[in-house]
């Protein structure tokens, strides 16, 4: 076997799913306006953990309100606000990402982040997004570490450009498929002609906590690398976790045509491998960014005129955020490390190498152009 690689994105072995071309950074930060912050906490050998927080824009979220749908999986999770942007198809505050015993510490400090923007002095009532994944294997999560000043500090960092992957933020502590999970995003660009208006771009961002049996691209990595859910029926398995899915897009589109467009956050799961089990929490959210159907204060209170984009057109943002998904998963764990946590538990990074020789011995796939990036001390 070759000395282990060093830890690069999906699209370093080659591997970049779909047809559609990806953005400039290749992460959801591609939509204009979105930004990501993270906050990571390792500390001793038991505390694995953090927070990632996405704003859909730069202004102020609550008075300029984005349209959002979400699709749910598998229910066995912690999404607070979940039912308010079911009711009322829009999310008023930066969506948190963190492990599932801080979802009331992270609610706490998005309400009061919320509070204190200027233009909020009057408001009486917030609806917090919170999403989480359970990341015990690796981290003590009755310690409770995640603080409301750890959230306040990743929404503050947030910022636009390259996103940060792998072993930061909400993914700390994450497991995928018995590897080492974490934090991953993709983009796709649609290209001149395939919309009526422009090219849009659809950007995912994922926190990946779950399992199944892995396949890249149709390769059955999983299968070959001898790490798979039932793979012996007395052992617990590999399945149970969660999997947050957040997808971003410019395309101005309604809540229910959001709600469709996160449903097809699951169809790139599913190209995965994920098995979407009994004690799996899988969600993806979408919101639109576009100004054209914001909820701003004049469109809530009197009759309002949206352009958005008609059922007809919204086939190539679904192949967008299907291809998006799965590569943001695959991202996720190429760019993860090997990490030793709680109780002296280590879960091993995927291994690259063992994946770049399946994708060369595949023949339904080229060979890997130029050279690949070498760890510098062998795993």
């Amino acid at each position: 076997m070759p000395n282990e690689l060093a830890r690069c994105r999906a699209r370093d072995l080659g591997l970049a799913p779909g047809v559609l071309p990806a953005g400039q950074f290749n992460a959801i930060t591609d939509v204009a306006g979105v930004r990501v912050g993270h906050v990571t906490l390792i500390e001793g050998d038991a505390i694995r953990t953090g927070v990632t927080a996405i704003l859909p824009h730069g202004g102020n979220l609550y008075q300029d309100r984005v349209p959002a749908g979400l699709a749910v999986g598998n229910g066995f999770g912690k999404l607070m606000g979940s039912t308010q942007v079911e009711e009322l198809g829009e999310i008023e505050t930066s969506i948190v990402l963190t492990n599932t015993l801080a979802v009331p510490q992270a609610a706490e400090a998005v309400i009061a982040w919320t509070l204190t923007q200027p233009g909020n002095e009057a408001v009486v009532s917030v609806s917090p997004v919170v999403g989480e994944t359970n990341d015990s294997r690796l981290n003590d999560i009755r310690r409770r570490a995640v603080t409301p000043e750890h959230v306040r500090l990743a929404i503050e960092a947030a910022q636009e450009g390259p996103v940060a992957e792998g072993c930061i933020g909400a993914g700390t502590g994450t497991v995928a498929f018995g590897w080492k999970g974490g934090i991953g995003t993709s983009s796709r660009r649609l290209p001149e002609g395939r919309t009526a208006v422009r090219p849009y771009t659809v950007g995912v961002l994922v926190q990946a906590n779950f399992g199944g049996v892995l396949q890249m691209a149709g390769v059955p990595v999983g299968l070959a690398l001898g790490r798979y859910y039932l793979r012996e029926v007395v052992e617990r398995g590999d399945a149970d976790g969660s999997i947050m899915i957040v997808v971003a897009t410019d395309a101005p589109l309604s809540d229910r045509n959001l709600t469709r467009l996160a449903r097809r956050g699951l169809a790139g799961l599913a190209h995965t491998g994920a098995s979407m089990a009994d004690g799996s929490g899988d969600y993806a959210l979408a919101f639109s960014t576009t100004e054209s159907v914001r909820r701003t204060p004049a469109r809530r209170s009197g009759l309002a005129t949206v352009t958005e984009l008609p059922n007809a057109l919204l086939s190539p943002l679904f192949e967008a955020v299907i291809e998006a998904t799965e590569e943001a998963i695959y991202n996720a764990l190429c760019m993860a490390n090997t990490m030793t946590g709680y109780r002296g538990v280590t879960i091993a990074a995927l291994p690259l190498a063992r994946v770049a020789e399946l994708f060369a011995t595949d023949r339904r796939h080229p060979p890997l152009a130029g050279s690949l990036p070498t760890a510098q001390h062998p795993a």
